[in-house]
Order: C-alpha cells, then structure tokens, then sequence
C-alpha cells in the first residue's frame, strides 16, 4: 500500500507542479492574462503540501525520484495539452527516468 501511495502522490505532484507551470506559461507567453498566472502560481504551492505527504522523510531523496517523474510527466503533458510528438529518444530517457525514480524510492534498504 506504501508504494502505490507514494506512486499516486508523485503524479498528483506533477499534476499541480507542471499544471501549474503550463498555465504560468500560458497567462504570460499565450497572453491569456494574470488570472490563469494567478492559478498557475496556486498550484505550484500546493505541489509543495503534495510533497510532504510521501512516506519516505527524506527530502532528498524525494524531490530527486520526483526529477525523474518530472521528465516522464511533462512530456505526456506536452502530448495531451500541446499536440507535443516524443521522439524515440525522449521516450527513452523518460524511461530511463522512472527507472531511476523506482532505484531511488523503492529499492529494498537496510536499516
């Protein structure tokens, strides 16, 4: 239960935090206004809160697993919001990514 917990609070972490992102972008480079800015900058503070639900207390090793689901995720956002078409290479390291994300949180530790 721990690990699909932690799973799903990474992808309502890059949710709030590329959401949020996306439509910082979109108020000032689309010129859609400061209300969509003012959204955008909401969600990212609420990803802040998102992070501090996992599991695992260190902050480290957290917000480096979620680098890596960083990449994958806004690539599929770029997919569904954008029209974005990944090349073979950005599937692959954002494979690559949440390889690295599933060493750094769920390998088995001593301790």
């Amino acid at each position: 239960m721990t690990v699909a917990r932690s799973i799903l609070l990474f992808l309502a972490a890059a949710v709030l935090e590329i959401g949020g992102a996306w439509l910082i972008w979109q108020g000032v480079r689309e010129y859609r206004g400061w209300i969509w800015v003012g959204a955008g900058i909401f969600a990212l503070g609420l990803y802040g809160f998102v992070a501090t639900l996992q599991p695992d207390a260190n902050f480290g090793r957290i917000l480096a697993a979620y680098g890596g689901v960083f990449v994958a995720g806004s690539l599929a956002w770029g997919m569904v919001a954008d029209g974005y078409r990944p090349d073979r290479y950005d599937v692959l390291g954002a494979v690559v990514c949440l390889v690295g994300v599933g060493i750094i949180m769920y390998a088995p530790r001593g301790g």
